[in-house]
Parts: C-alpha cells; structure tokens; sequence
C-alpha cells in the first residue's frame, strides 16, 4: 500500500459521521447523495461491510414519492447554508427538496460484483432504486431527457450552461443572506452571488409549494434537459434491470425506461454545435457548451463516436483533462467551480464509458492523467486544468475515493 493509497483511505476514516460520511469537513458538513454513492465504492476497497452502509443510509431518506434528496441534514450544523430550515424537505429525515445524479443503482451493481455474498443487501435497496428511477421518469421526463429544476440538482452548480437559462430569471423575495462557502474556499473558485440569489430564488418556489412536483412542472422559471442526468438515469437503469433480473423482479418499467430514455438522449444532441449539451426547455434553445458531462455518452451508451473528436480536442488543450468547460468557450474559468476546473469523478465515469465503448487507449490515458493529477496535488475537491494545482475544498471523500477504486496504481493491478 503506498502512501497516498494510507493517505485516501484515512480521508475516508476521517470524513465518517457513522453509516454516512460528509464529503469534507467544514464546507460540506451533511450527506450528499452522489458524493456518498461515490464514497461507497471507495470503502468497497478495504471494507465491505462499510460500502454497503453508505447506501443504505442514503436510501433511508428515500421521500414517500421516490425522491432521494441531494442532502440529507443528519445533524443540525449552523455552520452550513441553506439549511434544513430554508428548504423544508418532506421526508423521513430533515433534507434538501432536490435530487442528484442516480448513479447508486451502477454502483449497487458493481459492489455486488465485486462480492455477491452481499446479494441480500443488494435485493433490500432495489425496490427503492426503482422507485427513485420512477420519480425521475414521471416528474422529470421531457420526451425522454431528464430535466432538473435546480443547477444543484445536477452536480454541476455553476456551469455556464445555466447562464441563458439563469438571466431571464428575476431572484424576487429573497432575504438577505451570508455565504459560509466562502469562509472555506476563495471567493474565485465558488460561484459568483448572482448565481447564488438565483440558486435561493429556485429554493423559495420548491419550499412555499411544499415541493409538489406537478405545480413547479408549471410555474419554475428553471426546467433544464441536461446531460448528467439523462446518462447517470439511463445508465443506472440498465444495471438496476440487470439486479432486477438477478432477483427475479419485474422488468416491464426498466425496459420502457431505458427505450424512452435512448430515444430521448437524442434531444441534447446539439447539431450545430456537434454536441450534447443542456436544452432549456423554457425557451426551447440548447445552450451551447461543451462540457465533462458531455463526455457521459459514452458512458451512457448513446451516440457512437460522435464525441471524439472534441474529446480530444480538449484533452490536447489541457494538461490535465477533462476539464468542466471547454477551455475553448468564452465563460471558461480553470479555477472556478464548474466553469472549468478538472473532477476525478467525471473523470472515472467518463474513462468507463470510453473503456466499453472499445476506447481502451483513451481510457487508460484518462486513468493514468487523474492518477498523476492526485499524486501530485493532494485529494482536493477539484483541480486547476492548467498545472493540477488544488481547488475546492481539501481532503475530500470522493477524490479519495477515486483513488482507491479507479485512479491508482494499486486500484489498476486490483
């Protein structure tokens, strides 16, 4: 074991809050749903028992509908903002009102393949999934792209795809408020406070309408088809019918799901632009960007090799890659957020789609660029495309993560 590999699974021992971990200490003191499913397969490393934990507390605070939130507010921290008292959640633990991208269905498979003495635990969640995938399918489906109704919603908080869709919007009635993230991280690697007045505007609609679904269907300014979603939901999919199958529960719904979602992928296919991208469904326009989760596809299984020549592209731009915006568009920033700098995580996901799509060279490259990236600038929430340098917070769960089951050497030889 190398130092960093002792280096990432103490990340990991130190962000424990028992049956949960935050994704750091500090700026991020809650449960995050994808972070979470991420952690889990950094557990899966050297703790079985513990990977499978982490799910399941996250499926804990599944909602009566299906939801699974973006946060779950285990344990009232003032130090954090919004809090459970901005959003008022409905479910069974005190929670954001918003989703994340499924990807807990993927990795509940690829925990179970890993050991499938844990069939069990496995067979308990996908009732659940399902029905988290079901929420998706009948509140957040626009002809087969997945929408959200909230940026945080995506990952992807402050990406310029948002910023069409953000600047017809008039943040009316909002208090005023304090930025803790800023006390945690440099003001010019967090999004900018006109992102933010919006971001608590979108807050206020879902929380006054006690997050109904059907009336923010009609009255948000924000419903966005976008690409992280549509390719985790289709992906997740796919695996949970596989685990369906393995458990002899219906599959009618999955299949359904998964034609209507290929089909729909279609609709963040930007022709002129030659990519997937965002499509507001307000105004009917695609918004032009060529970003990490665009690279999905390949992950999804959608689109052949309709993205290669801007994946490489970029990866010849950088020298680390893939970076959340082209650094070719005019809003790219390397070191603010989602506006440009490089995530471990997008990065795994994006090198297993090219890995299956028969892009074993790429893949490799992808592995071996994020290996060296870590190795020499630490566990950070996010990195600086142009020299690895750390961004974000530090001594974060799912680039320790990352580490341990994808990006490493020792992950590699495993």
């Amino acid at each position: 074991m190398t130092t960093r590999d002792a280096e990432a699974r103490a990340i990991l021992k130190g962000n424990d809050r028992g049956g949960y971990t935050v994704p750091t200490a500090g700026l991020y003191p809650y449960q995050w749903n994808w972070d979470s499913v991420f952690a889990a397969i950094g557990f899966a490393e050297h703790d079985m028992d513990r990977a499978w934990t982490e799910i399941e507390t996250l499926m804990s605070g599944q909602w009566p509908n299906g939801m699974v939130p973006h946060i779950l507010f285990h344990k009232v921290d003032p130090s954090y903002f919004p809090g459970p008292d901005i959003w008022r959640g409905v479910g069974p633990i005190p929670s954001s009102g918003i989703s994340q991208p499924p990807i807990a269905a993927t990795f509940t498979r690829w925990l179970l393949e890993m050991d499938g003495t844990f069939k069990h635990r496995a067979r308990a969640l996908v009732p659940g999934l399902i029905d988290w995938h079901r929420w998706f399918m009948t509140w957040r489906n626009e002809g087969g792209a997945i929408v959200v109704t909230h940026p945080w919603e995506t990952g992807r908080d402050n990406c310029p795809d948002w910023d069409g869709p953000f600047a017809a919007i008039e943040p009316e009635g909002i208090e005023d408020y304090y930025r803790r993230d800023t006390t945690h991280v440099v003001e010019e690697e967090r999004p900018r406070r006109w992102d933010y007045d919006r971001y608590l505007y979108l807050v206020k609609l879902g929380a006054e309408c006690g997050w109904d679904e059907a009336h923010l269907r009609e009255i948000t300014p924000f419903r966005v088809a976008d690409p992280t979603m549509t390719f985790t939901l289709l992906r997740s999919t796919r695996d949970l019918r596989v685990l369906a199958d393995r458990m002899d529960l219906p599959t009618d719904d999955l299949d359904d799901w998964i034609t209507e979602l290929e089909g729909g992928s279609e609709r963040l296919w930007n022709a002129e632009l030659g990519t997937y991208d965002c499509l507001d469904i307000r105004s009917g326009q695609h918004t032009g960007v060529v970003s990490n989760a665009s690279f999905l596809a390949w992950y999804a299984g959608v689109g052949g090799d309709r993205m290669q020549g801007h994946f490489d592209r970029i990866t010849r731009a950088t020298r680390f890659y893939v970076p959340s915006t082209d650094p070719a568009h005019p809003s790219y920033e390397p070191k603010r957020y989602w506006r440009g700098p490089v995530w471990a995580m997008m990065n795994m996901l994006i090198a297993t789609g090219l890995r299956e799509a028969g892009h074993d060279e790429r893949a490799e490259a992808l592995r071996v660029n994020t290996r060296d990236m870590i190795a020499e600038n630490g566990f950070a929430e996010y990195f600086d495309p142009r020299d690895g340098a750390a961004a974000g917070g530090r001594n974060f769960t799912w680039t320790a993560a990352i580490w341990l089951a994808w990006a490493s050497d020792s992950a590699r030889r495993a």
